[in-house]
């Protein structure tokens, strides 16, 4: 764990990585707690409706259940298995099983189509896909073992330690989100959970305090839920809340909090949008986390007074994870910022030669960092192109701003080039969201004969709210530059979204191109 220091550059000189040769996920995240205190509190099911308490004893009972069922469909070390459970002690199960054996384990999300399936499955050579009676009936069409829970032996396999692995030993398999192209398998190893707990722990004011317990309603089928909030839970014995619902709303957050006694939560940008606009207050929480897009000063300001906690940003991506975070306990976090780099990670802004820069450049990580992949499954093309003398490409462009705080600028490709000048859609999103009326919102440049490309903005107003455009526009022009402000405005029902809740500005791009018209 963090040491706590009473200032970040004492926290960073003070880090130092602990990754021993012998590493297993298996033995961080439940055998060792299994062996040592199992009757600790590893998960609080409120899955079924009511709470559930499940002990690192249990957990680790399932897990070797599961690992039962795989070793009699013959998984062996390398293989992949499918996880295709939502929020859950099966699917935790699942995952510690496979890992255990020396497999891979490839999460695998539940409101995924047969395209997507079938990409994944086909992509990762699934050798068995560990599901529910649910999952069972989405997997027909394909030719894969299934494992469900109803087919899990009654006795556990026979107490053997794990296999031998180590970091650089492959030990998951998760797929990119598919936003800029087709999805990508980042190919982690046993190291990837030591990489993601100082960022976690950051992110939550030095996770790990008396009474603390973590929640997140992402799916844990993505690399925020998985190795953002169960697996560092898990390894550092603090208790994680599985909880489900069809969709995301104040009032089952507010439930899960008080029946599942929460004290730290990771809510996703939408989440915390949600939240806002129906006016929610929660109580008791110690510290919230949130990353995958920028946030802005309002929804800071709002967090402060409706949560009664600074909520703390944090950055990374499926490829290279938790690598910067702000942490309220220790410094201010920077309005339009992704924080500072987290100890053990350096993160920087560089130009097309790989040099630092204090312009606008690629924002980047430096290569070695714990929680970066080991490649892209079976790319070796686009693993290459993914690095940059000795820096991984993030994919995001940003600037570099005094103190160490990284302002995003946008993605490579949502950058928006307007008569000369180059505009970060993210900052007039965050703009337009403290427009009282504003829901959510979504900036892309649309093609312009005499500009190159204009700002275009679709808007998502609050149930019962009317705005014209032109009071949106000049909220933009009062708060902004004169020229970042949107030249048209769209009011849309709902904007395009990734199964993670980010906006899917690639979908905005093409509708704004095919709308034609000038400006």
């Amino acid at each position: 764990m963090l040491r706590r220091s009473s200032s970040y550059e004492a926290l960073r000189t003070r880090f130092d990585w602990d990754l021993p040769d012998d590493l297993n996920m298996a033995h961080q995240t439940c055998d060792g707690w299994a062996a040592t205190d199992p009757d600790r509190t590893a998960i609080i099911d409120l899955t079924s409706g009511h709470r559930r308490d499940v002990s690192f004893g249990t957990l680790y009972q399932l897990s070797r259940r599961v690992e039962a069922g795989l070793v009699a469909r013959g998984v062996m070390r390398g293989d992949r298995v499918g996880v295709l459970l939502s929020q859950g002690p099966l699917c935790a199960a699942a995952h510690i099983a496979a890992w255990r054996l020396g497999a891979i384990s490839v999460p695998l999300f539940k409101l995924f189509q047969r395209d997507a399936l079938a990409s994944r499955l086909g992509d990762s050579g699934a050798k068995v896909v560990v599901t529910d009676d649910e999952g069972k009936g989405m997997l027909r069409p394909f030719d894969c073992a299934v494992l469900t829970q109803k087919d899990l032996p009654d006795a556990a396999m026979a107490t053997r330690a794990a296999v031998g692995t180590g970091p650089e030993d492959a030990a998951v398999l998760i797929y990119t989100s598919g936003t800029t192209g087709k999805p990508k398998g980042a190919l982690h190893g046993h190291r990837v959970l030591t990489g993601h707990l100082p960022g976690v722990e950051m992110s939550h004011d030095f996770l790990g305090q008396p009474g603390d317990v973590l929640w997140t309603p992402a799916d844990w089928a993505w690399i925020g839920g998985l190795f953002d909030v169960l697996m560092p839970g898990l390894a550092l014995g603090i208790p994680v809340v599985a909880a489900r619902a069809d969709k995301f709303s104040p009032d089952f957050a507010d439930w899960v909090i008080a029946t599942g006694s929460v004290r730290n939560v990771f809510f996703p940008p939408t989440a915390l949008r949600m939240l806002k606009a129906a006016d929610t207050r929660l109580e008791g929480l110690r510290s919230v986390a949130s990353g995958g897009e920028p946030l802005g000063a309002e929804m800071l300001a709002w967090g402060r007074e409706a949560l009664g906690v600074t909520i703390n940003e944090f950055y990374g991506q499926t490829e290279c994870n938790m690598v910067a975070s702000s942490c309220g306990s220790l410094f201010d976090p920077e309005p339009g910022c992704l924080g500072r780099s987290v100890p053990g990670f350096t993160v920087a802004v560089i130009d097309e030669d790989g040099q630092l820069t204090d312009q606008e450049g690629d924002i980047a990580v430096r290569r070695g960092a714990a929680s970066m992949m080991l490649e892209y499954w079976r790319n070796p093309k686009a693993t290459a192109e993914k690095y940059r003398k000795g820096w991984l490409l993030t994919g995001d462009r940003g600037i570099m701003e005094e103190g160490g705080f990284v302002r995003f600028v946008g993605r490579d490709d949502d950058v928006i080039s307007s008569a000369g000048y180059r505009i970060g859609p993210a900052e007039i999103e965050d703009c337009l969201l403290t427009h009282p009326a504003v829901a959510t919102v979504g900036v892309v440049g649309k093609p312009d004969p005499l500009r190159g490309e204009i700002v275009k903005a679709y808007v998502v107003l609050k149930a019962r709210s009317e705005v014209p455009e032109q009071e949106l526009q000049d909220w933009v022009k009062q708060r902004l530059a004169s020229y970042s402000y949107p030249r048209e405005i769209a009011f849309l029902d709902a904007l395009p979204m990734t199964v993670t809740g980010k906006v899917i500005r690639k979908a905005l791009k093409a509708r704004a191109a095919a709308e034609g018209g000038n400006s």
